[in-house]
C-alpha cells in the first residue's frame, strides 16, 4: 500500500473519532438537560461554546501546523480533546456554576479539535499530488459522515445501558489511542518516512504544484497576504453557508426527528444516521468526480463546478424535505440534502491546499473558521427560529444560505497561488 494513502486512511479514522466526540452530546443532550435542568436554549449555547472554541482557533491551529508540522500538532490536538471529552463526563449536578463549567469545558474541547483539518490539509499539500487531492479530501471528510453516522445508535445504546457519562469516557479513550497511532505512523514529509519508496517520492513530487523545497515546514506567508485575497474570502464566506447547513444535521436533526416529527427514541437514532451516511458517500463521490473533471476540463470545472452544483442541489433537497408529510420520507429527502452538500467538501479543501502551498494550514484555517462560525450561528439560531416561527422555517433558512453559498464559488479562480502575490 502506498504510504500516502495509509496516512489519509488514518486521518479519515481520526476524523470519524472527532465527530464521535463532538456529536455525542447531541444524543446525550436530553439526558444532560434532565439531570442538570437546562433549557433548549442553554443546550444550544453549550453546542455553540464548542463551536466558538473550534472557530476561533482555526487560523492559529493552521499556522501552528505550518510552523511545526502536522505530525506533532495533530498528536497534541488528540490528547487535548481526549482530556476535555473526559472532563465533560466529570461535570456533576452539585457543582457551583455548573452551566458556566459546561460552557468552558465544551469551548476547550472545540479549541483542541480545531487543529484537525488545517493540519490534515497541510499534510495533503506536502504528500498528495494535485490530481489526487479531491479523492484524498473526499476520504478524509467521509470520516465526518462515518463518525457522525455511527454516533446515534452507538451513543444511544451506551446511554441506555450505562448512562450518558459512559459515552464520553469511551470517546475519550478511543481518541487518545488514535492519536498515539498517528504519531507513530506519520511524518511531515515523504522523504522522512522510512516506509516510502523512491518511486512514491518521485510520483508525489511530479504531481505537486510547486517544488518540494517550497513546501518546507515554517515557510508560511504573512497573514496580510492571505486575508487580502478575494478567493480566500469568497471561499470562507461560502463555507459559512456550508457550515450553517451542516450543523443543523449535527446539532438538531436527532431532536427534530424525535420531538417534531414524532419518531420514538430508537427510530430517531437510526433515521438520524441517514444524513451522515449520505455525507460519507457524497464526500467520496464528490472527491472522485472533482479529480476526474479537473483532469479532463481543468480546475474551474472540476473544483468550482462541483462545488456550485453540490451546494445548489443541497438547497433544493433541504427545502423539499420540509414539505414532506411522512417523517421517514422527510428523513430520506433531507439526508439527500446532506449528501449533496458534501459533494462540494473536497473542492473547498483541495483549492485551499493548491492555493496555500506552505501556508495550506493557515489558508484552510481561515476558511474553516468561516464554516464554524456558520455552525455557531445555526446551533443557537435554529431553536430561536423554530420557537418564533417553525422548524420548517429553520430548514428553509439553511436552504436559502446554501443557494447563496453556491453562487459565491462563481467568484473563485482556483488557479491562483498565494505565493505569487507575496
Amino acid at each position: 500500500m502506498r504510504v500516502r494513502w495509509l496516512l489519509i486512511f488514518w486521518i479519515f479514522t481520526i476524523s470519524a473519532i472527532s465527530y464521535l466526540d463532538r456529536v455525542n452530546i447531541s444524543i446525550a443532550g436530553r439526558f444532560i438537560q434532565q439531570e442538570f435542568h437546562i433549557t433548549d436554549l442553554q443546550l444550544g449555547n453549550v453546542f455553540s461554546a464548542f463551536l466558538l472554541g473550534y472557530a476561533l482557533l482555526q487560523a492559529p491551529a493552521g499556522r501552528l501546523a505550518d510552523r511545526f508540522g502536522p505530525r506533532r500538532i495533530l498528536l497534541f490536538g488528540t490528547v487535548w480533546w481526549g482530556v476535555f471529552t473526559a472532563l465533560t463526563a466529570s461535570v456533576t449536578a452539585g457543582m457551583a456554576g455548573l452551566f458556566a463549567i459546561l460552557l468552558v469545558v465544551r469551548f476547550s474541547l472545540g479549541a483542541g479539535e480545531a487543529v484537525l483539518y488545517p493540519a490534515s490539509n497541510r499534510l495533503v499539500a506536502t504528500w498528495i499530488p494535485t490530481d489526487e487531492r479531491g479523492l484524498a479530501n473526499g476520504l478524509i471528510f467521509a470520516g465526518v459522515g462515518v463518525g457522525a453516522g455511527v454516533t446515534p445508535p452507538l451513543v444511544t445504546y451506551v446511554v441506555m445501558t450505562h448512562g450518558w457519562r459512559a459515552s464520553f469516557w469511551i470517546s475519550a479513550i478511543i481518541g487518545l489511542g488514535a492519536g498515539a497511532v498517528w504519531y507513530w505512523l506519520a511524518r511531515d514529509r515523504p522523504e522522512e518516512h522510512p516506509w516510502v519508496t523512491k518511486e512514491e517520492i518521485s510520483a508525489i513530487e511530479r504531481g505537486l504544484p510547486e517544488p518540494p523545497s517550497e513546501l518546507e515546514i515554517g515557510k508560511a506567508l504573512p497573514w496580510s497576504i492571505i486575508l487580502r485575497n478575494k478567493e480566500v474570502l469568497a471561499i470562507a464566506a461560502s463555507y459559512f453557508t456550508y457550515g450553517y447547513a451542516a450543523w443543523i444535521f449535527f446539532a438538531w436533526f436527532f431532536t427534530y426527528l424525535s420531538r417534531v416529527r414524532g419518531l420514538d427514541l430508537e427510530s430517531s437514532a437510526y433515521y438520524s444516521m441517514l444524513p451522515f451516511i449520505a455525507m460519507a458517500l457524497g464526500s467520496t463521490i464528490g472527491g472522485i468526480a472533482s479529480d476526474r473533471l479537473t483532469h479532463r476540463y481543468g480546475k474551474r470545472v472540476g473544483r468550482c463546478g462541483v462545488a456550485v452544483a453540490g451546494i445548489a442541489l443541497a438547497a433544493i433537497f433541504i427545502a423539499l424535505g420540509t414539505q414532506v408529510s411522512s417523517a421517514r420520507l422527510a428523513s430520506v429527502v433531507l439526508a439527500g440534502g446532506a449528501g449533496a452538500l458534501y459533494l462540494s467538501q473536497s473542492s473547498f479543501w483541495s483549492v485551499t491546499a493548491d492555493m496555500g502551498g506552505a501556508s495550506a494550514g493557515s489558508v484552510s484555517g481561515i476558511m474553516n473558521m468561516g464554516g464554524q462560525i456558520g455552525g455557531i450561528v445555526t446551533a443557537s439560531l435554529t431553536p430561536l427560529i423554530a420557537h418564533a416561527f417553525s422548524w420548517t422555517a429553520s430548514f428553509l433558512v439553511a436552504a436559502a444560505l446554501c443557494a447563496a453559498g453556491s453562487l459565491l464559488w462563481l467568484m473563485v479562480d482556483p488557479t491562483v497561488e498565494l505565493k505569487h502575490q507575496a
